[in-house]
């Protein structure tokens, strides 16, 4: 079957590959061929041979029946064709519809997987949903669990800080309130809905709040710290309270800063309890030194008197009660510097002020006051240098013999037999000496338990034998244990009960030299002076100086008497008194310059400290001096103006300087006191000045001065009761220039501190200073008329 098929479209693609002609001739070729073929077969089967008649009747059969085989086999074909085309054609419809069918079945088959993909991917999404869903349920849940838990703790938290009497709140960084406790709320009268988004502005009434709150504010901000600071604030009913506030900065999880919290802390009671502790402590001061200013002056006149009456006959029972009146003087007043001292102590204002000191003579003064105790008691006294000793040493003199004045003193009082002896040794080490003083006594003794305690404040040790105490007051060797610390040194103690005991004071002090020589004038010219001075002991002082250097001086005592009375042609000089009663020196300075067009040379002179002279020169001075008026100065002065010539080197090699010694008259209780001798008085100022004009003019100008200070200093402890600072402040500045006109410079240096309020903490150690000036200035005065006694 294949094979006619084969052959058919064999037959077929013949045909249309030779065309319908050529096929037809082939066609009839070989029908002729196969007929003559068949013919000749039969013939040679039947008859054996091939005749030409059947050739050629086999020739005409095959022409004869070619056409209509043709034909036939060509419409044959033709519809073969047609039904091969259109077979072709359904084949390639159905390969067509095949590869459709493919296609469709892939597309199919993709679209099946899709959807199988997307019904997984919608089982998978539901799945999601259901977990996001049921996530979602849980984290409502969880949130409104939170919620409700938070709002609980919100609660309970603000239960806790509308609980607390403490001020809470809390503002942005734009300085807007966020929100506050219920304390808060009271203070500002606002409920915390209507105080958040206002401003301090908004909130706060007095303005001083509003600086201090910005300016603290700012700080927490750019310093990025916890702040603390106390405020007044104002309830609405007019009720102040002081508050304790603390601001810290807070932030977010992220490190943002969000704003600061503030907690306020009522103090009231706390201040008022704080105030009154600094008026019992002010009042404390000011009873203090009131008792001093009562007490040292008839205890001045007992030393005094004592000490003259020792001078005078007197038999021997009267010579032994005077003694013990003397020395119990003298021991009442290193009484009463313990509890000054004490009081100093609580204050946190006692200081050490080492001056150069010639360390022989405190040495001979220590002997001299002991070996007077010692005799007065029956006792022997021993002082014994056991090295050598520098000769001048950096030390607070007055301190260092306080403390040996206790040791001394309690050695003395408890040997009833036997003596005391002090060795005094120095080891020196280049520019530093360390000393020694050991003080030994055979009284009797302190119990070994009890040698650790006996340094505590108000401890006394007590004999069970005669209950004597063994260390006076309790108040003594503490405090010489705090002056020994402060010294850079240490008290120790060794004793046997029955047999005496042994204290040694070790210091460590600087070595130094003290300068004794002073330059004089050789020659000035003679001139005629104008004084603008409201104080009438400096203008004494002046006149003497000025006159008995050959010039002249006239004096007004205002700035309106000044401008009255002056003349430029009648003077050659004038000193100006910066501070005056009615105006300043700068102002009469002033006011002559626009007057005259020529004016002699104007000097101001100033009891303050001067720092910078070019001030002064700007302000319409030619020059300016510092009171006391300092005879070198006045030389400076004339030498620039006017060509005086000074000779700084010839010393007064031939005068007696004496040394202010703490066995001279009237002196035994100023020297025990805070300031140390050498810085009592001006010593090179009284030189010069003693030279000039003699002794008398200035013991009559420390006459005058001893006459005018009490009615200065009841003006001054007045004015500091009162707490008028500004009169205060006026009263220390004449007593300042009557002190440094006389050369108390102590009581000068007291009264400049004390007319300095812009000084740091002067509002705290006025009172302070003040004391010291009522404390020291009748013992200066008698020091400084012991001094210039001996002065020759």
């Amino acid at each position: 079957m294949n094979v006619l098929k084969n052959l058919a479209q064999y037959y077929v693609d013949l045909l249309v590959k030779l065309g319908m002609v050529k096929f037809s001739m082939l066609l009839a070729l070989a029908l002729v061929c196969f007929s003559v073929l068949l013919q000749a077969v039969v013939s040679l089967v039947l008859i054996g041979h091939i005749e030409n008649i059947v050739i050629i009747r086999s020739v005409f059969f095959g022409l004869l029946i070619t056409p209509w085989a043709v034909y036939f086999l060509t419409v044959v074909v033709d519809q073969l064709e047609e039904s091969r085309q259109r077979l072709t054609k359904m084949v390639d419809k159905l390969k067509d519809m095949r590869q459709r069918d493919q296609q469709l079945n892939i597309e199919l088959q993709n679209n099946i997987y899709k959807l199988n993909q997307e019904i997984n991917e919608r089982k998978k999404a539901e799945e999601a949903r259901l977990e996001v869903m049921q996530d979602l349920e849980n984290e409502v849940y969880q949130r409104e669990r939170a919620q409700v838990e938070l709002a609980e703790r919100t609660a309970l938290l603000r239960s806790f800080l509308d609980a607390s009497p403490d001020l809470i709140y809390y503002r942005n960084t734009d300085g807007l309130f966020s929100g506050c406790n219920r304390a808060f709320e009271e203070l500002v009268g606002l409920t915390e809905s209507e105080l958040v988004g206002l401003s301090i502005y908004d909130v706060y009434k007095d303005n001083s709040t509003h600086q201090q709150v910005e300016e603290t504010d700012k700080t927490v901000f750019l310093e990025n710290r916890e702040l603390a600071y106390d405020l007044w604030l104002e309830y609405p009913d007019g009720k102040k309270a002081y508050f304790a506030f603390r601001k810290l900065p807070f932030y977010n999880k992220s490190n943002q800063l969000l704003g600061l919290v503030g907690f306020g802390r009522d103090i009231t009671d706390r201040k008022a309890y704080q105030d009154a502790l600094l008026k019992a402590s002010q009042d404390k001061t000011k009873f203090i030194s009131t008792i001093s200013h009562e007490l040292r002056t008839p205890l001045n006149g007992i030393v005094g008197l004592s000490r003259i009456l020792l001078d005078t006959k007197l038999d021997q029972e009267q010579r032994q009660y005077m003694q013990t009146i003397n020395i119990s003087a003298i021991t009442l007043g290193h009484i009463f510097n313990d509890v000054i001292d004490l009081d100093k102590f609580d204050r946190k204002e006692l200081e050490l002020l080492p001056t150069a000191t010639d360390f022989h003579s405190f040495i001979t003064d220590i002997e001299t006051i002991s070996c007077l105790m010692a005799e007065q008691k029956g006792l022997t006294f021993e002082l014994d240098r056991l090295t050598d000793i520098p000769p001048a040493i950096m030390v607070d003199a007055t301190r260092l013999r306080q403390v040996l004045w206790n040791l001394v003193n309690n050695a003395m009082k408890f040997t009833k037999q036997g003596g005391v002896t002090i060795n005094v040794s120095a080891d020196v080490d280049g520019d530093v000496a360390n000393i020694e003083f050991e003080i030994e006594d055979t009284g009797i003794g302190i119990p070994e338990h009890e040698i650790d305690n006996i340094f505590g404040m108000y401890y006394q040790v007590k004999s069970g034998k005669d209950n004597l105490h063994a260390v006076g007051t309790g108040i003594g060797l503490a405090v010489s244990q705090e002056f020994a610390h402060r010294m850079g040194g240490e008290i120790s103690v060794s004793s046997e009960l029955g047999f005496g005991s042994t204290f040694v004071v070790s210091i460590c002090v600087p070595i130094t030299q003290i300068e004794e020589a002073i330059g004089h004038v050789e020659y000035q010219p003679s001139l005629r002076i104008f004084m603008v001075e409201d104080i009438e002991l400096n203008v004494t002082v002046a006149r003497s100086v000025l006159e008995n250097l050959g010039h002249s001086l006239e004096v007004a005592m205002s700035g309106e008497e000044a401008l009255r009375c002056f003349n430029p042609e009648d003077y050659d000089l004038i000193f100006l008194d910066i501070q005056l009663p009615d105006m300043t020196g700068f102002d009469i300075a002033q006011q002559l310059r626009r007057t005259y067009s020529q004016l002699p040379p104007l000097v101001a002179l100033t009891a303050n400290v001067m720092k910078n002279k070019q001030e002064y020169l700007e302000k319409g001075m030619d020059d300016a001096i510092s009171k006391p008026l300092s005879i070198k100065d006045i030389n400076r002065v004339i030498g620039n103006f006017f060509g005086g010539r000074v000779d700084e080197d010839k010393a007064s090699g031939n005068k007696s300087i004496p040394k202010i010694a703490v066995n001279s008259p009237n002196t035994e209780v100023m020297s025990q006191q805070e300031e140390n001798q050498l810085s009592v008085i001006d010593t090179e100022m009284l030189i010069s000045y003693l030279d000039i004009v003699g002794k008398q003019p200035v013991l009559d100008s420390l006459l005058m001065f001893e006459q005018t200070i009490p009615d200065y200093m009841q003006q001054l402890n007045q004015y500091l009761k009162l707490g008028d600072d500004e009169n205060l402040v006026s009263e220390a500045h004449k007593i300042k220039g009557a002190a440094g006109s006389v050369g108390l410079q102590r009581i000068q240096q007291l009264a400049q501190l004390a007319q300095t309020p812009d000084a740091e903490e002067w509002r705290k150690n006025v009172a302070g200073w003040v004391d010291k000036m009522n404390q020291y200035y009748q013992q200066d005065i008698h020091t400084l008329k012991a001094w210039i006694e001996q002065y020759s």
